[in-house]
């Protein structure tokens, strides 16, 4: 493949109009209804939008239709009070995820997940304060959130299987952690028609961009991308570039990269720097 040409930091600069404009074009109340988000937006109690929220995100995988309907069928099994019944499950129970599955997810799945959750608001009161207790040990250990995360939440139940440690992704293992940092998108944002913004342990200025194909297509055409993997080290090379146009606040170009791939409008040929990513 031939090399990626990166935008230069006049470029970047150059970028931020046509970039906001796009923000502002998606970033709009009428995205929840088709995004997982909506599943946060769709409660008043907080640790309802915390957790419905967090099932929502680390599910996110695949055409969106089949993910909202898969997130409805799991809260539906929960009498649509995830905090209630968490807080409330026991082995006994565990026949209420009979028959669910989404991509690599199963029944065995949803009981530890639900296990670890149930051990972390026992433990923590409420779901910020276990990410709060993550993200200060993070900073304590000079260590990266969702690294912390991970080991902290499978470290609930020593006897959670090896197939479910997947679902809670590592940087550590090189993962973008794409769908964590889309979930503390939707929670820190709290100035966002969109986002709901309920926790504020850490600042938007820290968010990493959640990194997905069609983000990472999108920016390595303007060359705020030049690495050939969606990993970790992609992940942040894009967010320091998104820090330069708006540093207290670089995951809302999410959004932006979301809409020019989704709409698939013709980017200006000024801006296009990598045309062989355009599909």
């Amino acid at each position: 493949m031939k090399q990626i040409k990166p935008a230069s930091p006049e470029h970047i600069k150059q970028l931020k109009p046509f970039l906001d404009e796009w923000v502002a074009k998606i970033e709009t109340p009428e995205y929840i209804a088709d995004d997982p988000v909506s599943f946060m937006h769709a409660f008043d109690d907080k640790e309802d939008q915390a957790l419905a929220g967090f099932f929502a995100a680390i599910m996110a995988w695949g055409r969106r239709d089949i993910v909202l309907a898969k997130v409805q069928d799991l809260l539906q099994r929960m009498n649509h009070q995830p905090a209630r019944f968490i807080r409330n499950f026991s082995d006994d129970k565990v026949s209420v995820f009979d028959g669910f599955k989404h991509r690599t997810f199963k029944p065995v799945d949803m009981f530890w997940l639900t296990k670890s959750l149930k051990q972390i608001l026992a433990e923590h009161r409420s779901f910020e304060q276990f990410w709060t207790y993550c993200y200060q040990k993070a900073r304590r250990l000079n260590r990266e959130l969702i690294t912390v995360f991970h080991h902290e939440f499978l470290g609930m139940h020593d006897k959670i299987p090896r197939r479910t440690h997947k679902h809670i992704s590592n940087p550590d293992k090189g993962s973008a952690a794409k769908r964590l940092y889309m979930y503390l998108r939707w929670v820190i944002r709290n100035d966002s028609p969109v986002d709901p913004g309920i926790m504020n342990f850490m600042e938007p200025a820290d968010l990493i961009i959640p990194l997905d194909v069609h983000a990472a297509r999108q920016a390595r055409v303007l060359g705020l991308l030049t690495r050939t993997y969606n990993d970790w080290k992609a992940a942040q090379e894009l967010t320091r570039n998104m820090r330069q146009l708006d540093p207290g606040d670089p995951a809302k170009y999410d959004y932006a990269l979301f809409g020019i791939g989704v709409k698939q409008e013709k980017i200006p040929d000024e801006f296009v720097l990598n045309p062989q990513f355009i599909k």
